[in-house]
């Protein structure tokens, strides 16, 4: 916090936002309307000095007692203001605030007797706490006031010295005995108290980032993308994860951080009994297993104990060791993917940094061409960004999708393969045939018939695939979000028929249908999507 301790009396209005040009905002996202708002620390300041000023005008109480009401309802100024004038008495002893009909100390004499020290002092260098009841020198306040500051936050509550006396020591105190070391820390803690005890404001997770984001309770979407460029969840703090819920991104990451330690116990540990099927730890020496539901058999093979006693030394691989392998292999074919996509999706976010930093710039200078034109690259690498990330999560989705439910497993994978199939495609697009077509060190001649051509096409095809592609991943997100729940529908079963994945014609050669974003080859003047039945 960079400010001085005064912040909050400043008449000064917060710096404007920066447009930014290219926005971060996801491409499949871009419909969904923002509901949050991202603060810097001005905003903040902006907002603590508002509340407090709005509850000083309502409610008619001093700046000590609004800021002290604010604080206790952790910043929710309409609670405040409603448990104020619903009950008032409680709601003052609750905030140490003194009582018009509580006795204050009265002195008659010039000398007053400390309550810390016992020296004598002269009325001017006594101060008292709201209590108006236990005098204290105005060093011994400073010493007090100065060791709860650099004790913690707790010194945003700060009671009378007086260990029977529950009355508060407002900031007006603080600020006027406390130096400007220990005042700039108070301010602090309460700038950081607004953040952190505000049910509707949180930190942005990223490392280093000091942006907060104000966001609208009640909203059903958690995405959230900051002015750093790093997106989380709202919810979970954790990155974008749509389709998948953040029960599911819990249970997925538990899953990889015990699995290896999880599979070597298992395996090394315990059986599942043939007979009932519940897992059995061995806790003593011999091979004879005698189960809660009283079946007999060998720890070794598994057999009824009566048909082995002991002789199963040869090898054969047993029914338990089958499904346990089973079960490693289905959870490592998605984990794979899941970590393979997620290398993807930060190479893919290299690349938009560079393109954007450096990379536009270089075509523009290289080529004659006004980076606007080039803007279409930058809303690619966006796409194949949030696509990846999508896609990752969708792995993590089909692990949790129940084995014995075929038919919705089969059209999860359905919709997950075109998603990727065009992914991966859109992704080959802007890595290598932007090279080819923009990266070279020749530059492009408006004159040499064809060269300018090749450039258009090759534009056309990349924007054309970047909304393709947004479509389909769209598509796949609503159809996670509802749980599948078309997966009986003849749309589904009409394109499995013609899946875009089997299209064998060269990329360059197809065209978009403009309404339902199916990839044509050019010899089609018909979208083949759109006229079967």
């Amino acid at each position: 916090m960079d400010s001085d301790y005064d912040i909050y009396d400043m008449d000064s209005e917060p710096e404007p936002e920066e447009e930014d040009f290219f926005s971060d905002e996801p491409i499949i996202n871009s419909h969904n309307q923002k509901d949050y708002t991202i603060l810097k620390d001005t905003d903040i300041h902006q907002l603590i000095k508002d509340d407090i000023s709005k509850t000083t005008t309502i409610l008619s109480v001093k700046r000590d007692v609004a800021l002290a009401l604010l604080r206790h309802y952790n910043w929710n100024m309409t609670k405040a203001n409603e448990e104020w004038f619903a009950n008032k008495l409680e709601v003052s002893k609750a905030i140490g605030m003194l009582l018009e009909k509580e006795e204050t100390t009265s002195l008659d004499s010039n000398l007053v007797n400390c309550g810390i020290c016992f020296e004598e002092y002269t009325v001017d260098k006594i101060a008292f706490a709201a209590c108006k009841r236990h005098p204290f020198c105005k060093g011994c306040w400073e010493c007090y006031i100065s060791t709860s500051i650099n004790d913690g936050p707790k010194c945003l509550v700060l009671r009378c010295p007086n260990p029977s006396c529950n009355m508060m020591v407002g900031e007006s105190m603080i600020v006027k005995l406390a130096s400007d070391k220990d005042k700039l820390k108070y301010y602090d803690y309460m700038f950081r108290s607004y953040v952190e005890e505000n049910r509707k404001i949180k930190w942005c997770p990223a490392p280093g980032c000091e942006y907060a984001v104000e966001f609208e309770i009640g909203s059903e979407n958690y995405d959230v993308i900051c002015d750093c460029s790093n997106d989380f969840c709202w919810n979970c703090l954790d990155e974008i994860h749509r389709p998948i819920d953040c029960n599911t991104i819990e249970k997925w990451k538990n899953r990889n951080f015990e699995e290896a330690a999880n599979t070597k116990w298992i395996l090394a540990f315990t059986k599942k009994c043939p007979q009932c099927n519940k897992s059995i730890e061995k806790n003593k020496g011999c091979m004879h297993m005698t189960c809660v539901c009283y079946y007999q058999f060998c720890w070794l093979c598994l057999a009824k104990w009566d048909s082995c006693i002991g002789g199963c030394n040869g090898f054969e691989e047993n029914k338990e060791v089958k499904e346990a392998k089973k079960n490693i292999l289905r959870y490592t074919h998605y984990y794979e993917r899941w970590v393979s996509n997620e290398k993807s999706k930060q190479q893919a976010l290299k690349d938009l940094n560079e393109m954007r930093n450096e990379g536009v710039k270089k075509l523009s200078e290289l080529h004659s061409l006004p980076e606007t034109e080039l803007e279409f690259i930058i809303q690619a690498w966006q796409q194949i960004v949030e696509c990846r990330r999508v896609l990752k999560w969708s792995y993590a989705y089909g692990f949790y999708l129940p084995e014995e439910d075929k038919a919705k497993t089969q059209f999860f994978e359905y919709l997950q393969g075109e998603a990727g199939a065009d992914l991966e495609r859109l992704h080959h697009c802007a890595e290598q045939e932007l090279l080819d077509h923009l990266g070279s060190t020749k530059k492009l001649d408006y004159t040499e018939q064809g060269s300018y051509k090749n450039y258009e096409r090759f534009r056309s095809k990349l924007i054309g695939l970047t909304k393709v592609t947004g479509n389909y991943f769209e598509k796949l997100v609503t159809a996670l979000e509802n749980g599948l729940k078309d997966v009986n529908s003849k749309e589904y079963k009409r394109k499995r028929e013609i899946p875009m994945s089997n299209i064998t014609v060269d990329d360059s050669s197809m065209w978009a249908c403009d309404r339902c974003s199916f990839l044509n080859a050019d010899y089609y003047t018909v979208c083949q999507m759109c006229v079967v039945d």
